[in-house]
C-alpha cells in the first residue's frame, strides 16, 4: 500500500448529522465475539476488551445484534425486556462502559431493535396469558378465536417463517400469532400502548449514548387482519404492494414518522436502518428523511459472483438512494446467511428460490465440493469492490478474517430454531454464528477461557486474528488497509462507470481520483494507467489476476 495513508487523521466523535452516509459498520453478534467471563458465551466486557482491535480495523461504527434478556429461542431476537442486558452478557453498567470505550476510540454504536414481536417471557405476554379473552393485556398482541368446536382449530392455516403453524393455542379457545418462532408472539401495532413503549425504549438507549438503531423486520409491524382471514395460499398469491395483510403495509410508515421525531430530538439526530425485505421500488420510503433514514439493500448478498449482476445491482441501488435522499447500504455477509467466502466457492444456485449453500449445509459440507481457495479469492475481490462503493459498507464479524462457513456442527449442538422446525430442509444459521478465533490455539482459540457455545473447527486457528495480524498478505491486513484508504479517499457519493472491452471486468471511477477494477474472469487482464494503491491478490506481470480487484490512483 502506498503513502496515501500519511494524510489520514483520527478525530474524536463530532456532532455530525451525516456520519452514517458513508460509514463502515461492523456487525457484532455478541454471543460469538469475545467471552470475558469464561462461560462460553460472548459478552459486553468481551467487546470492551476488544475495542483496540476494532479501532485498528478502521471501522466507523459497531452494529450490536440483540444483547437483551432472552431465552435464545431465536438467537436473542426473542426479547424478554427491551431496556436491560441479558445477565449472561453483562449489566447496564457494562453497556455504559462499552459505549464509553467505543466512543473514546472514535467508534459509534448502533443497536438492534426488534419491534415485530416480543418473547413469550416478556412481562406483557405473561400477563396476557394470565388474562381472559378480550382483556387489555391480550390487546397488546394478536389473539384470535379459534375455529371449530371450542376454538380447537387455528384461525387460519398460516405457516411460520421457521416452519410449522403460525398460530398457537393458549387453552381457552384463543390463539396468538407468531410469524416466527412459537416463543415470539407478534405485537399489535394498532395499540397505542405498543407505540408508547417503543418510544420509551428508543429514548432509553439514545439517552445512554446509542447513535443509531437497526430495525428488525421493519416491514412487518403494521397488519390488517379482517374478520375472515385469507388462507396461506391466498396470501402467497397477493402482491406485496402496500395491501398485503402482513407485509409492507403503507401504515407502517406512520410508525416510523413517529420514531423520526424522536431521533431528531437528539444532537446529532439518531440514525436508523431498516431491515425491510420489500420490492426495491418500495425501499426508498423506508429510507426517507421522514422515516428511518436508511434501508438495507441485500442485493449483493443474494447475487452470484458475476459482473453483469454486480453492475446492475450497483446502478439500481444508487438510483434508489438518490430517489430517497438517503445513501445506500452494501452487505456481503451477515448473521442470517452463509458467509460469502463459502458462497463464492460453491456452484451457482439452480434457481432464485434456492438459498445459497443450502444443499452443501445439509450434506454437512460434503457436496457439492467447496473450492475454499476460489471462494476466499473471490470474497477478497468482492469485499474490495464493495468497500470502494459510495454509501455505507456493512462488515460482518469474521469476514475480515476470510472465515468460511462452519458446516459440520453436530445436531445435538445446534441452536437455530429453523433447524429444529424444518428437519432435513433447513440446517439453520449456526454456521455463520460460530465464535471468532482470536488465537492459533486454546480451548476456544482465544474466544474465552472455556469451550465456546458453538463448536469451532480445527482449521479456525489458521484463520485467527493472531495468525493474520502480522501477515501483510492476510485478509485481515487487506481489510485494515482498505478501510484506512477508504477514509483517506472518500469523496462525494457518486461513481462513474468506465467502459472495458470485456464482459467479465468492471471498472468504475470515484471522486478524488481513484479507480476500481474487478476481474471476474480467471485469466489476468491489463490494467489502466495509474498507481496501484491496494490489490486483493498479487499482480501477474503487471496485470490484474483472475478473480481479483485493485484500487488505483488515476494517472
Amino acid at each position: 500500500m502506498t503513502d496515501v495513508l500519511e494524510t489520514t487523521v483520527t478525530t474524536p466523535l463530532a456532532d455530525d448529522a451525516t456520519w452514517w452516509r458513508q460509514a463502515a459498520v461492523y456487525q457484532i453478534y455478541p454471543r460469538s465475539f469475545a467471552d470475558a467471563n469464561a462461560d462460553g458465551i460472548g459478552d459486553l466486557p468481551g467487546i470492551t476488551a476488544r475495542v483496540p482491535y476494532l479501532r485498528d480495523l478502521g471501522i466507523d461504527a459497531v452494529w450490536l445484534s440483540p444483547f437483551y434478556p432472552s431465552a435464545l429461542a431465536d438467537g436473542g431476537y426473542d426479547v424478554d425486556d427491551y431496556r436491560d442486558v441479558d445477565p449472561r452478557l453483562g449489566t447496564l453498567a457494562d453497556f455504559d462502559a462499552m459505549v464509553d470505550a467505543l466512543h473514546g476510540a472514535g467508534i459509534r454504536i448502533i443497536v438492534d431493535i426488534v419491534p415485530n414481536h416480543t418473547s413469550d417471557r416478556h412481562e406483557w405476554f405473561v400477563e396476557a396469558l394470565a388474562s381472559p379473552a378480550g382483556s387489555a393485556a391480550r390487546a397488546r398482541y394478536i389473539f384470535r378465536d379459534g375455529l371449530g368446536p371450542n376454538g380447537s382449530m387455528p384461525p387460519a392455516d398460516w405457516t411460520s417463517a421457521f416452519g410449522g403453524p403460525a398460530w398457537e393455542p393458549v387453552g381457552d379457545g384463543q390463539w396468538y400469532l407468531h410469524y416466527f418462532a412459537t416463543e415470539q408472539p407478534d405485537l399489535n401495532w394498532d395499540n397505542p400502548e405498543v407505540h408508547e413503549d417503543f418510544v420509551k425504549t428508543l429514548r432509553f438507549w439514545s439517552d445512554r449514548g446509542v447513535d443509531g438503531f437497526r430495525i428488525d423486520v421493519a416491514h412487518g409491524l403494521a397488519k390488517r387482519l379482517d374478520a375472515e382471514l385469507p388462507t396461506q395460499a391466498e396470501m402467497d398469491a397477493m402482491p406485496k404492494d402496500g395491501g398485503h395483510p402482513l407485509w409492507d403495509r403503507d401504515e407502517v410508515h406512520e410508525i416510523y414518522a413517529e420514531w423520526r421525531r424522536v431521533f431528531d430530538s437528539y444532537t446529532p439526530p439518531r440514525t436508523a436502518v431498516a431491515e425491510a425485505w420489500v420490492d426495491s421500488s418500495r425501499r426508498p420510503r423506508y429510507a426517507s428523511p421522514d422515516g428511518l433514514g436508511q434501508a438495507f439493500n441485500f442485493d449483493l448478498l443474494e447475487s452470484e459472483f458475476d459482473a453483469a449482476e454486480f453492475r446492475s445491482i450497483v446502478t439500481a441501488n444508487l438510483a434508489l438512494a438518490a430517489a430517497s435522499g438517503s445513501s445506500t447500504t452494501w452487505v456481503l455477509s451477515n448473521h442470517d446467511v452463509v458467509r460469502h467466502a463459502t458462497r463464492y466457492g460453491l456452484p451457482p444456485r439452480s434457481g432464485i428460490d434456492e438459498k445459497h449453500g443450502s444443499q452443501w449445509l445439509l450434506s454437512g459440507g460434503k457436496t457439492p465440493v467447496l473450492d475454499r481457495a476460489q471462494g476466499l479469492r473471490r470474497a477478497r475481490a468482492a469485499s474490495l469492490f464493495m468497500l470502494a462503493l459510495p454509501g455505507s459498507a456493512y462488515v460482518y464479524q469474521g469476514e475480515e478474517l476470510g472465515l468460511h462457513e462452519v458446516a459440520d456442527i453436530p445436531a445435538a449442538e445446534r441452536q437455530d430454531p429453523a433447524f429444529f422446525r424444518n428437519p432435513g430442509i433447513d440446517i439453520g444459521r449456526d454456521g455463520c454464528r460460530v465464535p471468532l478465533p482470536w488465537t492459533r490455539d486454546g480451548d476456544s482459540f482465544g474466544f474465552g477461557d472455556q469451550s465456546a457455545h458453538l463448536p469451532q473447527p480445527s482449521w479456525f486457528g489458521d484463520s485467527s486474528v493472531e495468525a493474520e495480524a502480522a501477515d501483510p498478505a492476510s485478509t485481515l491486513s487487506l481489510y485494515r488497509d482498505a478501510l484506512a484508504l477508504r477514509h483517506a479517499l472518500q469523496g462525494a457519493e457518486e461513481l462513474e462507470w468506465v467502459s472495458t472491452d470485456r464482459a467479465d471486468v468492471l471498472h468504475f471511477r470515484r471522486p478524488n481520483g481513484w479507480e476500481i477494477v474487478l476481474n471476474f474472469g480467471t485469466e489476468p487482464v491489463a490494467l489502466p494507467a495509474g498507481e496501484v494503491l491496494i490489490a486483493s491478490a498479487p499482480l501477474v506481470g503487471g496485470r490484474l489476476a483472475g478473480e481479483s480487484a485493485v484500487w488505483l490512483r488515476a494517472a
